[in-house]
């Protein structure tokens, strides 16, 4: 599925992104701050209320962490009993699902963006993320661009995942390696 997506960029300083985007950014960051983070966690409905005004795909109930960061919620697409937990981060700069009962826990980092570090621009790459149902993603793992992770997969606490994990298997280190096959559920 490693759909990589170069953009145009002059330089290393200057941004993919229009001053349209970049403002409609600037307002979903704002909106969050000031409707979101300091809700409790029953306020999930609030939240989701939030994430779909600024686009975010929500099927069925979903659970959003008040402290998760999503940097842009229209690349997000959240299905049903998915789960973002508390100081996640999905640094949506392309798609990100989450399937049914998939779980990142807490500061997990699901990063879609790379630079290409060859060019003088450096110009930002990107590459979607889907994780799969019924995954489990562990404290502080880093899942990097273009990965997918299969369904019933478990990525361990502090794993870096740079490559697809298959349907069930147990991934553990860095890089993130099959330490064991699960029984498909």
């Amino acid at each position: 599925m490693s759909t990589l997506r170069e953009y145009e960029q002059q330089n290393a300083e200057s941004s993919p992104w229009s001053i349209a985007q970049r403002i409609k950014m600037l307002a979903w960051e704002y909106c969050w701050i000031l409707f979101c983070v300091w809700t409790p966690k029953p306020m999930n409905i609030w939240r989701c209320f939030w994430l779909k005004l600024f686009g975010a795909k929500l099927i069925g109930k979903p659970f959003v962490h008040q402290r998760a960061r999503i940097q842009i919620p229209w690349n997000v697409e959240l299905r049903d009993k998915s789960c973002v937990g508390d100081r996640a981060n999905l640094y949506s700069l392309d798609k990100i699902v989450l399937q049914e009962g998939a779980t990142v826990a807490q500061e997990v980092y699901l990063c879609t963006g790379t630079h290409a570090f060859v060019k003088e621009s450096m110009n930002l790459i990107t590459s979607p993320i889907v994780i799969r149902k019924n995954v489990f993603v562990g404290a502080r793992a880093f899942v990097m661009p273009g990965v997918v992770i299969n369904e019933d997969a478990v990525v361990a606490a502090m794993t870096v995942v740079t490559k697809m994990v298959p349907s069930g298997a147990v991934v553990a280190g860095n890089p993130g390696k099959v330490i064991k096959q699960r029984a498909q559920l």
